[in-house]
C-alpha cells in the first residue's frame, strides 16, 4: 500500500473520485509550505512554488498497487503531464512518505489558484 495526497478531482465529492474506491482514506491534510496550485484545464495541476508560504490541502490515501498504476494512467505519467513524487506534508504525516502527483507543463497563461481546489 502506497499513501498518496490527492488535491483536486480525485478528493471525496471530485469527478475522478471513483478511482479511489476500495482505498482506504488516511485523512485530511496538507503539504509544507512551498506549493501551489495552478487551473490547467478543468482540473488543477500542484506545483514547488517557493513564494508559497501556507502550502496545498488535501487527501491522504492508502492505495494498492494496482489502484497507483490506473492512477498513473490518469494522471498522464508517461505522457508527462504529472510526475509522482513524494511530497512534504504537515503533521500528522510529516513522517510519512507521501507520494502526489505535480504537473510537467509550462504554466504560461494558467491561473494561480492558491491552495486548494474547489470543484
Amino acid at each position: 500500500m502506497t499513501p498518496v495526497f490527492v488535491y483536486g478531482t480525485l478528493k471525496q465529492g471530485g469527478s475522478n473520485h471513483r478511482y479511489l474506491a476500495g482505498q482506504h482514506f488516511l485523512g485530511m491534510a496538507q503539504t509544507v509550505p512551498g506549493y501551489r496550485l495552478f487551473e490547467v484545464g478543468g482540473f488543477p495541476g500542484m506545483i514547488p512554488w517557493s513564494n508559497d508560504s501556507h502550502g496545498v490541502t488535501g487527501e491522504v490515501w492508502s492505495v494498492s498497487a494496482s489502484c497507483l498504476a490506473e492512477l498513473d494512467l490518469l494522471e498522464g505519467i508517461a505522457e508527462k503531464l504529472y510526475r509522482r513524487e513524494p511530497v512534504p506534508l504537515q503533521p500528522p504525516f510529516a513522517k510519512l512518505r507521501v507520494e502526489t502527483y505535480l504537473y510537467e507543463p509550462s504554466l504560461e497563461g494558467r491561473i494561480e489558484i492558491g491552495g486548494t481546489w474547489r470543484e
